[in-house]
Order: structure tokens, then C-alpha cells, then sequence
């Protein structure tokens, strides 16, 4: 045990030093298999390895078309489109609820949080500009769109961490409703609260905008002709409807939403070549860096002392919901990721936790909702990969705008799994 714990604290701290996971999620997983008297080699070659490519066997598929999707609709100012369009609907002086709704839209749509942060970026300038916003909460607003209820919560949402879950519970995308809209409610209402509460107060104090020689760059980019926002949201609903109307497989989901782009752009098609081949490439530095992160928690899976781990977490004595959220929370958290640290705790307990549901009556469609609120969690630390690129993108620092983050990314998400697990508790889900 002390071992996995070493492992963990490692990880964390090298993660947040800005070390690759790709390489230090092997060499963390070796310090806890020497101490769990493991051989160095075979635990490296055989299990980490075997851990990092059935995962990857499971999830690239999502991964490739759902990062060409992103890039597809980025590319063709789609995505800009529907963010200025319902940043428009709010209005100039709701410039934070429109941020927050343009990238929940997107990020409940199906597009990567790596590729919200760049499609709402250029509106949220313009708009944070005119309404004479402190920059310092722009990451926080764009960040409590895309990285909160609608990553984890919202019934159906097409984000990878609501769909890992479905894999250990039979359950579907849009598994216990009811508890994920009361999370839903308390992640989006406490952020918008919180965040236009931080408005008031900055402004109070003589705080308002100040720009960047890099938002000229980007108030060019949304001076171009858009395409027609009717057509732009199309790929969204696609997929939201394909998923979770008529069940079908997220690959094909996906692959039809971008077929349609790629119909969409008939007249500009080749600009649609690099954007197949950027979202393709990156979606194998997310698979891999996501894939280590699994590699390392199946190492940690087969030491002795995890299973002194895992009795302590099952056996604590209340709702095992609680303990759910509390293995996925301090995963995500130990790995900066909500994907990574979900596959970690599906893959080591999620067969357990159905075991649970089986036995103690609580519906599996409960364990699926709050492992994927609890994701959602803790992965938001200094060291998330998202939370990184949202602070470059914005030309901000952690010191600057992290505790905006902190609070819209790790607190209300925590918060939200107490009325999502008091429901549960009464048969409500």
C-alpha cells in the first residue's frame, strides 16, 4: 500500500512539473510494483502493457472521430457559429451565462474539451471586451461549460466519460436522469452564481479587461463570413439524437456527424484534408496519454496491497455510492484526467460495484451516474492537460485564474454528487 501510494504522490508531482505521462506513468507504475514485490520487467511488459493496449483496443475509435469531428467542425466555423449564436441569444451584459451555455452546448454536442476552448475563445474575447469583464475569469466561465455538467452529468451527453461506465454496467449514455440533471443543476447554477458574484466583485474594485496583442489575431478570425447556424448545429444534434434516441453504437454516431460536415463543405473541400489529418493525429497523443494513465492503475490493480485498498473503500460503512465517488474522484485527481482516472476505477472495481448493485438493490444506472459526476472531480488539479491549455490559450497563469478554475471544476462538481446520491438513496434516479 505504501507503495501505491508513493506511486500515486509521483505521478502527481511530476504531472504537474509538466512531465509527459507517457513516460513517467511506466516509471511510477515500477515503484509500485517493486514494492509490491512484482518483477520490474514483466509487470511492465506484460501488465502495464496489457492494461494500455485493451484500452486502447476499447476506446480509440471514439477517440480518432471524435477529435476529427471537433477538428471538422472547428475548422469549417461550425463550432464558432453555434457559439456565437448562443452567445448572441443572451446577450452583450449575460457575456458570462452565454460563454457557459456556448461551451456546454459544444461539449454536450460531442467535441473534445481540447477543442471548445479554441472555438469559444475568439467569441468570449469579444464578448468579455464590450461587457468590460476581468480576463482572469474567462478560463473559469469556459472551463464550467465544457469540463462540468455537461462532460459528466447531463443524461446522454457523448463524452467519453459518461460512456466508459456503460461498459461495466450495461447501462446507456443516459443512465439515472434524474440524478444527473439535479448534478447538472448544481455544477451550472453554482458556477454562473459564483462567477458573476466574482464580476461584481472585481469590478468593484476597478478591475475590467485588458487585452492581449493575440485577441486581435482572434477578432479577425470571427470577422469572416460564418456558416448558417441551422446547418452548423445539425452535426450536434446528429449525434445527441443517434446516441440516445436510437441507441447506436458512438462510432457510428460520430462517423455520421462528420459524413455530415464533410457534406456541409463540399465547396471548401480542401480545407477538409488538414482537418482530418490534425484531429486524427491528435487524437493519438490523447489516446496515448489517457491509455498510460489506465496502464499504470492496472499495474497498481494487481499488487497485494491493493486489495487491502479495495476492502477499505468498499467496506466503508455507508452508501457505496460514497465510496464510488470517493475511488473515482482521488483517481482522476491522481492522474489529472477524468477519462484516465475513470478507466483506472471501472477497470479495478467496476465489476465489484456491479456486484453491489446486484446485491444491495441500488440500481447499476446509480454507479454509472456518480462514477461519472465523480470523474469530473478532482481530475480538474493543477496538472490537467485540459486546464492547462484553457490557461495558454487564454495567455493566463495558474496564479491568476486557477482558483476561478478550482472552483467552477473540483468544488461544484463534488458538491453536486450529495443531491445526486440523496436521490439514489430514495429510489430516485
Amino acid at each position: 500500500m505504501l507503495g501505491i501510494a508513493l506511486g500515486l504522490v509521483l505521478l502527481i508531482i511530476l504531472a504537474y512539473r509538466g512531465w509527459s505521462i507517457i513516460w513517467i506513468a511506466p516509471i511510477c507504475a515500477g515503484v509500485v510494483a517493486i514494492f509490491g514485490g512484482l518483477d520490474l520487467l514483466d509487470a511492465y511488459t506484460n501488465t502495464y502493457m496489457q492494461g494500455f493496449v485493451d484500452f486502447t483496443k476499447s476506446w480509440f475509435p471514439v477517440f480518432m472521430l471524435g477529435a476529427i469531428f471537433g477538428k471538422l467542425m472547428e475548422y469549417s466555423g461550425m463550432a464558432q457559429s453555434v457559439a456565437q449564436g448562443i452567445i448572441k441569444l443572451f446577450g452583450e451584459n449575460q457575456a458570462i451565462i452565454g460563454v457557459i451555455m456556448a461551451s456546454s452546448v459544444l461539449a454536450y454536442g460531442g467535441i473534445s474539451v481540447f477543442v471548445v476552448v479554441f472555438a469559444v475563445y475568439p467569441i468570449a474575447v469579444n464578448m468579455f471586451r464590450q461587457a468590460d469583464i476581468p480576463r482572469k475569469l474567462m478560463p473559469a466561465t469556459i472551463t464550467a461549460g465544457m469540463m462540468t455538467f455537461a462532460m459528466t452529468a447531463l443524461p446522454g451527453t457523448p463524452q467519453i466519460q459518461n460512456l466508459i461506465p456503460t461498459d461495466y454496467f450495461n447501462t446507456t449514455a443516459t443512465a439515472a436522469p434524474i440524478m444527473g440533471l439535479a448534478a447538472s443543476f448544481v455544477m451550472g447554477g453554482g458556477s454562473i452564481l459564483y462567477l458573476k458574484w466574482r464580476e461584481k466583485k472585481l469590478k468593484k474594485t476597478g478591475h475590467g479587461f485588458k487585452a492581449l496583442e493575440k485577441d486581435l489575431e482572434e477578432k479577425e478570425k470571427i470577422k469572416g463570413k460564418l456558416p448558417n447556424l441551422y446547418i452548423s448545429i445539425l452535426p450536434l444534434i446528429s449525434v445527441i439524437v443517434t446516441l440516445n434516441i436510437f441507441n447506436w453504437n458512438i462510432v457510428v454516431c460520430l462517423l455520421i456527424a462528420v459524413l455530415l460536415i464533410i457534406i456541409f463543405s463540399l465547396n471548401d473541400i480542401k480545407s477538409l484534408i488538414p482537418s482530418l489529418n490534425q484531429g486524427a493525429s491528435d487524437s493519438v497523443m490523447a489516446m496515448i496519454n489517457t491509455s498510460a494513465a489506465v496502464g499504470f492503475g492496472t499495474v497498481v490493480r494487481v499488487v497485494p496491497g491493493f486489495q487491502k485498498l479495495s476492502d477499505y473503500i468498499l467496506g466503508i460503512d455507508a452508501n457505496p455510492l460514497i465510496s464510488m465517488s470517493i475511488a473515482s474522484n482521488v483517481l482522476s485527481g491522481a492522474t489529472g484526467s477524468a477519462s484516465g482516472g475513470l478507466g483506472i476505477t471501472m477497470e479495478a472495481l467496476g465489476h465489484k460495484y456491479n456486484e453491489i448493485a446486484a446485491s444491495t438493490g441500488i440500481a447499476p444506472e446509480a454507479f454509472h451516474r456518480i462514477a461519472s459526476i465523480a470523474s469530473g472531480g478532482l481530475d480538474a488539479l493543477p496538472h490537467n492537460g485540459a486546464v492547462i491549455t484553457i490557461l495558454i490559450v487564454t495567455g493566463l497563469t495558474h496564479k491568476e485564474s486557477y482558483r476561478d478554475i478550482a472552483v467552477v471544476a473540483i468544488v461544484f462538481p463534488i458538491l453536486s454528487l450529495i443531491p445526486a446520491i440523496l436521490l439514489a438513496s430514495i429510489g430516485v434516479y
